[in-house]
């Protein structure tokens, strides 16, 4: 198409009359044609907010599964801490020996450092506390004249927990 042609089309455009049936028909095409981008806006809306919480439900999964790896992990190195503890309440009584249990009690704190760093902390449990089995195992049930009935008589063995995760229980001797 030549300039010239494309001008007389341009002019006779302008000059045509539309009647009330066009502008309607106009009008009718216009609305249905916002309806559908109004509706394709609300399906991206919909679809990005699902999307979000998607995400979001992803990185709280793998939260979960790195916390769950950790306490494995660290459940590894509670003999060791166990093994450190009762080799430092059965100490030596030699002054010989003064520099090796120095040594281990420097060990044991180094692990409860690392560990603390990790969030991971022992459960505070002392005799005379009542049993909770969502934190204790009771290893026996005993008489007991100093203890009443359900107290914990003496921690066997320490709990951890990670954050608000127990990762092992304590075990206890529990007053029957």
């Amino acid at each position: 198409m030549t300039k010239k042609e494309k001008k007389l089309d341009e002019n006779a455009e302008e000059n045509k009359t539309y009647t009330q049936e066009d502008i309607d028909a106009y009008q009718t095409a216009l609305n249905d044609a916002q309806a559908v981008a109004e509706q394709y806006l609300e399906d991206l809306q919909r679809e990005r907010a699902s999307f979000a919480n998607y995400k979001r439900r992803i990185d709280q999964d793998n939260l979960m599964v790195a916390e769950i790896e950790l306490g494995k992990s660290i459940n590894l190195f509670l003999p060791v801490i166990d093994d450190l503890e009762r080799a430092l309440k059965n100490r030596p009584e030699s002054m010989e020996c003064n520099a090796w249990v120095d040594g281990v009690e420097l060990i044991l704190q180094k692990l409860r450092n690392t560990m603390a760093k990790h969030n991971v902390e022992a459960l505070d449990i002392e005799p005379g506390d009542d049993f909770d089995p969502n934190f204790q195992e009771a290893l026996t049930h005993e008489d007991s004249k100093d203890y009443s009935d359900g107290q914990v008589i003496e921690v066997v063995q320490t709990g951890y927990k990670l954050k608000d995760r127990i990762i092992r229980p304590a075990c206890v001797r529990v007053a029957k």
